[in-house]
């Protein structure tokens, strides 16, 4: 309201600071109201967007550990005309039931056993596996067949970067031991060649390894792959990946044993396969598990410009006689080892 001067009479407006200050709270509690919902908001969107990447990962982490996998398509009578049997095996700690073909050769007493990789079967096409197979028939091998869990349409499993799958292949191992077998040798592709690496860990009934495009899961490599697809922070991606893990497939990247396969001097002879062009496995990886092996018999062939699983197809003569060249010193091996153990 208006005041009247005291002495002058004339009526004057009150200061900003003689106004009753009534409005001011009310002022204060809206500022403040608007700073709580602003922050609210924030908050808001901070968490939906920390929600939306770590959702991200679990997606990523469960396609991961549960890949698409055709079923077969056809067998090794069709393929290249060769007897086979239908056989069912345990994994070696009993969880679970291994469906896979065993061709035998003859009266043979060796065994090849092969372990396909990640995101296929036992056929393999894209190797392809069949020709493979062929191949170690004619060298007079029995060969194994076989599908890892992840890759049953009967009973699907989770894929676990080795931890189940190498149980399943000391099972095959196992059978060809049980069909007579006197010397094994594993011959891996991509994870089937990781796996191969994480198996020869817990079995001294082993002979010899062929490995093509070894991969071998591990933070480096994990993260490697997923680059490919999609351009993600390496932190805090790798650690999150490393918490969903065992939530969602059972498996922590701490139960690969892949810094012990780095560092194994493995006892029988070791051939490494790879190709420099490889955008799944790097191939310094494999340069690094060769130049740890001591058999006088182990070799390896980086090749220049090959990719991931595809040397075969990329260089079939050279690929078969270097393996063949390799196969043919197994039993050299396998005696100069029985002879140091005698002395």
């Amino acid at each position: 309201m208006d005041l009247t001067h005291p002495r002058t009479g004339q009526v004057v407006s009150p200061r900003p600071k003689d106004r009753p200050s009534g409005t001011t709270p009310q002022l204060s509690l809206r500022k403040l109201r608007i700073k709580h919902v602003i922050v609210a908001l924030l908050l808001s969107v901070f968490f939906f967007l920390a929600f939306c990447f770590i959702a991200l990962h679990a997606y990523i982490t469960w396609v991961l550990s549960n890949p698409t996998v055709a079923p077969l398509f056809s067998n090794p009578a069709l393929s290249k005309g060769l007897k086979y049997e239908d056989v069912t095996f345990p994994a070696s700690d009993g969880s679970r039931n291994i469906q896979g073909w065993y061709i035998p050769s003859g009266n043979s007493a060796k065994t090849i056993v092969f372990s396909h990789g990640y995101g296929a079967n036992r056929e393999e096409s894209w190797v392809p596996m069949y020709d493979l197979a062929h191949f170690a028939h004619r060298l007079n091998f029995n060969v194994i067949m076989f599908d890892y869990g992840f890759a049953s349409h009967s009973n699907k499993d989770v894929a676990t970067g080795g931890k189940k799958e190498s149980r399943e292949l000391l099972g095959a191992i196992q059978l060809a031991k049980q069909r007579g077998a006197k010397e094994i040798v594993v011959w891996g592709f991509s994870m089937g060649a990781g796996t191969a690496l994480q198996t020869g860990l817990m079995t001294k009934d082993v002979d010899a390894m062929i490995l093509d495009s070894t991969f071998l899961l591990e933070p480096d490599t994990l993260y490697h792959n997923i680059r490919q697809n999609i351009d993600l922070p390496r932190h805090p991606s790798l650690e999150i990946m490393e918490m969903l893990f065992p939530v969602l497939n059972g498996t922590g990247l701490n139960q690969i044993p892949y810094s012990e396969v780095k560092h194994e001097d493995y006892p029988y002879p070791t051939l490494f396969i790879h190709g420099t062009q490889d955008d799944k496995a790097p191939y310094p990886i494999a340069e690094k598990l060769a130049a740890n092996q001591t058999n006088p018999y182990s070799d390896s062939w980086i090749v220049e410009g090959s990719h991931h699983e595809l040397l075969f197809r990329e260089h079939p003569r050279e690929y078969l006689r270097r393996v063949s060249a390799f196969l043919s010193n197994v039993p050299l091996a396998k005696a100069a080892g029985q002879k140091q153990q005698t002395n």
